[in-house]
């Protein structure tokens, strides 16, 4: 069963932007070792946006192939063109995946009907387990809980990833799509909350720099010890801000490279490099929850 702390993996490049394979296994032995319980494999934190799908399933393929079982590992299937998103559903089953993540069209703003018709047309194209992704922020398109109620019952659709930080939504999705259907939180503010409310894990970027640590906070919460959890949520707080400072995976992917777990800190145009003004920031925060930079 898919619960618990699954990181959002970035995805590590060389000077010239080609795939860093090397570092990207590093980074998936780092993530066994420290307990991570699931890895997403190209979503948004891996740069889905600028990997074409050809390279976007390889690089799923890579991580399957490094996990070798001993961790889930979910693909990114998410685009904005269906038939895309259907290539990408179809590379990511032949790579073995557990399940995918499939991120709501972005730009086109599809309306209820055609999102509804989108997932069911992606989750009929696989046997594999789907987990749809709402994150409005990101998509300018919330898909609300009633929405995801009339996805639910597709048999391969077992659950959300819910990044709109409103941890009220918890409860309303547990009483439209009933207890089975997973619920992710997929913002790393609210995450302790989310899963003390009723929610069954969090797709992490904080969890690429403390997993074992993130990974504590998931289990007390999941269990419902509020007082450890929040206890162990406590030194991440300055993170989970500063790593949202510029563009998502742009401080992260920084933040990985002063830890020494990749060569380069490479990221495709149109991001850049995080700007030298907010160095100090990410690495006081670093430093707040362990991590020496």
């Amino acid at each position: 069963m898919l619960t618990g702390s699954l990181v959002a993996l970035i995805t590590p490049m060389h000077t010239n932007g080609e795939v860093d394979y090397a570092s990207l296994k590093r980074l998936v032995e780092f993530h066994i070792e420290q307990g991570t319980d699931g890895i997403v494999a190209v979503g948004t934190t891996g740069e889905s946006a600028t990997l074409p799908a050809k390279e976007h399933i390889e690089v799923v393929s890579k991580i399957v192939e490094y996990a070798n079982g001993r961790i889930k590992v979910i693909g990114g299937n998410g685009a904005n063109s269906t038939l895309e998103a259907i290539e990408l559903t179809k590379g990511c089953e032949k790579a073995g995946v557990d399940a995918m993540l499939g991120v709501t069209p972005y730009y086109n703003k599809p309306s209820e009907a055609g999102l509804i018709a989108h997932y069911k047309a992606v989750a009929a194209a696989t046997h594999i387990p789907q987990i749809l992704y709402n994150v409005p922020g990101r998509t300018a398109l919330d898909m609300k809980p009633q929405t995801i109620a009339k996805l639910c019952d597709v048999a391969n659709i077992i659950g959300v990833k819910e990044a709109s930080g409103d941890v009220a939504r918890v409860a309303e999705l547990r009483q439209l799509c009933g207890e089975d259907f997973l619920l992710f939180s997929g913002d790393d503010a609210t995450a302790k909350e989310f899963m003390l409310a009723g929610g069954n894990g969090v797709i992490s970027v904080v969890n690429n720099v403390v997993p074992k640590l993130f990974k504590r906070m998931c289990d007390a919460a999941l269990a419902g010890d509020r007082e450890l959890a929040t206890e162990l949520d406590q030194p991440m707080r300055q993170l989970h801000d500063v790593l949202f400072i510029e563009a998502n995976p742009i401080p992260v992917k920084w933040a990985v490279l002063q830890m020494g777990l990749i060569d380069n800190g490479h990221i495709r145009l149109p991001l850049t490099e995080l700007n030298s003004d907010f160095h100090g920031q990410v690495k006081q925060a670093m430093k707040m929850a362990g991590v020496e930079a």
